[in-house]
C-alpha cells in the first residue's frame, strides 16, 4: 500500500511540473525601433573646430562611429586624474548602492522563479486526548479515555501557470534587473563624468585665481609707484585714488574665486567617497590636462545603445509590457493541484504498520467571477502604465539626443571662443604695452592705463575660461555618447550581476 501511494505521488508531481502554460497572455514585446535620423544639427557637422595658439586650442576632429574607451578619461592623459577616477569607482557610496540594488533585483527573480515548481513541504503533529468512554473513539475499544495520535505528513502543491501569469510575472521581475543594470552603468558613467568635470572646474578656477593674483601683485606695485610720485608732485590725487580703487577691484575678485576652489575640493573628496577634512593630495592645473584630438559621434541609431539611461527606459517599458499580461491573466481561471502523503498512528513505533498511511490528491479550478470591476481596472491600470512608461522612453531617446546636439555644439562654440579670448588677450596686452609708453611719454593720461590694465585682466580671464570650457565639454560628449560602459572590463560592476 505505501509503494502505491509513493508511485501516486511520484506520478502527480511529474505531470504536475508538465503540465506547463501554452501561451502567455498579454502582449509579447518589442523592442523600440532606433530612430530613423542620420545626425543631430539641421546641418552637417564640419570634420574638425577651429584652433588657437594656446593650450587647449588645438583642432578637435570629429570621427563618426568612433569606438569609445571603457575608460574614456584616460584620453585627457593625466595619471593624477585617473587614480582618483580609479579611487571614486572603489569608494563611491552611489555605486555601492546601485551594485546592492542589482544583486536585491536578482534576488527577486530568482524567489519568482520559485513559483515555477510544486510547493512541498512536511508537517508532524501529535495530540494527546480525553473522549467520552460512549462515544466511537480508540477509547471504546479499550474502555480507557485517554488516547495518543500521532501524524506525519507530505504536502505538495501546485499551480500551472496556464496563462502564464507567473511567466509573465517572471519577465517583469528580469527586466526590472535589466534596468538595474543599467542604472549600475548610468552611476558609474555620471560618477567618472563628476570627477573629470570637478578636476576641470578646480583647473579653472586655479588659473583664474593665479590670473587675478598677478593682477594684484602688478595693481599693488603700480599704486606703491604713484604714491612716491604723489609725493613728488608727479601725479594728481586722483591718480592715487583712482589706483587705490582698481586695487581694490581686483582684490575683491578674489574670495569669491577661493571660495569656490574650496566648495569644488569639497565635492571632489565627496565623490571620492572621503569626508571633505580628508581632500586628495592632487591638485589640478590646465597644464595638467590635454584635449583629446579625435572625438567620437555615434549615430543616433548606435546610440540609443549606447546610453544606459535609454537603455533603462527601455526594460521599463519591458517591464511595463509584462504587467499587462500578468493583469489579464488574473482575470482567468487558476488551477490549483494538491496532494497529502502520510501516516497516522497511537504510538511512534506503529507509524509505518499496515494500514496507518494515508493520501489524497486533489485538483481545483477557481473563476473570478464578481470582483466589483477590481480586476478589469487593474488590468487598464496596467495599460496605462505601459502607455505611460511607452511615452518615457521616447522622453529619454530625445533628451539623449538633445545632450548630444548641445555637446557637438557646444564644442565648436568653446574653440571659435577660445580662438577669440587668445585673439583678445594678444590685442589686450599690445594695448597696454602701448599705454605704458605712452604714459612714459606724458602722452596719455593715467586713466587710459588703468583702463587697459583692466581689459587685459578680463582677458587673461575669458581666456583661461574658454580652455576649460573646451575641457569640460569634451567630458560632457563622451558622457552624452554612453562613455564607453560596453567596454568596461571591471570585475567589481560583473560581480553585481546576481544571475
Amino acid at each position: 500500500m505505501r509503494q502505491h501511494s509513493r508511485k501516486l505521488t511520484s506520478r502527480f508531481v511529474l505531470s504536475s511540473v508538465l503540465i506547463v502554460c501554452g501561451c502567455a497572455v498579454g502582449p509579447n514585446f518589442r523592442p523600440s525601433a532606433p530612430p530613423a535620423q542620420t545626425g543631430y544639427t539641421p546641418e552637417p557637422l564640419p570634420a574638425k573646430t577651429a584652433s588657437a595658439q594656446s593650450r587647449a586650442g588645438a583642432a578637435q576632429h570629429f570621427v563618426k562611429d568612433l569606438d569609445i574607451p571603457g575608460q574614456w578619461w584616460t584620453l585627457l592623459r593625466s595619471k593624477k586624474l585617473n587614480r582618483l577616477v580609479d579611487e571614486a569607482l572603489r569608494n563611491n557610496p552611489s555605486l555601492d548602492s546601485a551594485q546592492a540594488a542589482l544583486r536585491q533585483a536578482w534576488e527577486n527573480v530568482k524567489a519568482q522563479q520559485g513559483s515555477y515548481w510544486p510547493q512541498v513541504s512536511a508537517g508532524v503533529s501529535g495530540s494527546r486526548n480525553l473522549t467520552a468512554i460512549s462515544a466511537v473513539s480508540p477509547a471504546s475499544a479499550t474502555g480507557n479515555p485517554y488516547y495518543s495520535l500521532l501524524t506525519g505528513q507530505l504536502n505538495v502543491s501546485f499551480v500551472p501557470d496556464v496563462f502564464g501569469a507567473n511567466a509573465r510575472q517572471v519577465e517583469s521581475l528580469q527586466a526590472q534587473a535589466e534596468n538595474q543594470r543599467y542604472q549600475l552603468e548610468a552611476t558609474y558613467l555620471t560618477l567618472t563624468s563628476n570627477v573629470v568635470t570637478a578636476a576641470v572646474q578646480e583647473a579653472s578656477l586655479r588659473g583664474q585665481i593665479a590670473a587675478t593674483e598677478e593682477t594684484v601683485r602688478l595693481e599693488t606695485d603700480l599704486l606703491g609707484i604713484l604714491n612716491r610720485q604723489l609725493a613728488l608732485g608727479q601725479v594728481a590725487g586722483t591718480d592715487v585714488a583712482a589706483q587705490e580703487a582698481a586695487l581694490a577691484q581686483a582684490q575683491q575678485a578674489l574670495p569669491p574665486l577661493q571660495k569656490q576652489l574650496a566648495q569644488q575640493r569639497n565635492a571632489l573628496a565627496n565623490l571620492l567617497g572621503r569626508p571633505p577634512s580628508a581632500e586628495p593630495a592632487e591638485r589640478f592645473d590646465l597644464d595638467s590636462l590635454s584635449l583629446p584630438r579625435d572625438v567620437p559621434v555615434s549615430v543616433p541609431a548606435k546610440l540609443v545603445a549606447q546610453r544606459p539611461d535609454v537603455q533603462a527606459a527601455e526594460q521599463s517599458l519591458h517591464s511595463a509590457s509584462a504587467l499587462v499580461g500578468v493583469a489579464v491573466a488574473a482575470r482567468l481561471p487558476q488551477i490549483t493541484l494538491t496532494a497529502q502523503l502520510g501516516n497516522e498512528a497511537s504510538t511512534v513505533s506503529n507509524m509505518f504498520t499496515p494500514g496507518t498511511n494515508f493520501w489524497t490528491i486533489a485538483a481545483g479550478l477557481t473563476q473570478p467571477i464578481f470582483q466589483g470591476g477590481t480586476l478589469l481596472h487593474k488590468q487598464r491600470a496596467a495599460e496605462a502604465g505601459f502607455e505611460q512608461a511607452k511615452a518615457q522612453y521616447r522622453s529619454t531617446v530625445l533628451t539623449a539626443m538633445q545632450n548630444v546636439a548641445d555637446a557637438l555644439r557646444a564644442l565648436q562654440a568653446d574653440a571659435t571662443a577660445l580662438r577669440a579670448a587668445v585673439a583678445f588677450e594678444r590685442a589686450a596686452f599690445h594695448s597696454l604695452e602701448i599705454v605704458r609708453r605712452q604714459l612714459a611719454l606724458g602722452q596719455v593720461a593715467y586713466l587710459a592705463l588703468l583702463n587697459a590694465q583692466q581689459t587685459y585682466q578680463q582677458a587673461r580671464l575669458a581666456r583661461v575660461q574658454a580652455e576649460a570650457n573646451r575641457l569640460a565639454d569634451t567630458a560632457a560628449l563622451f558622457q552624452a555618447l554612453g562613455g564607453g560602459w560596453w567596454n568596461r572590463n571591471d570585475v567589481r560592476a560583473d560581480a553585481a550581476d546576481g544571475r
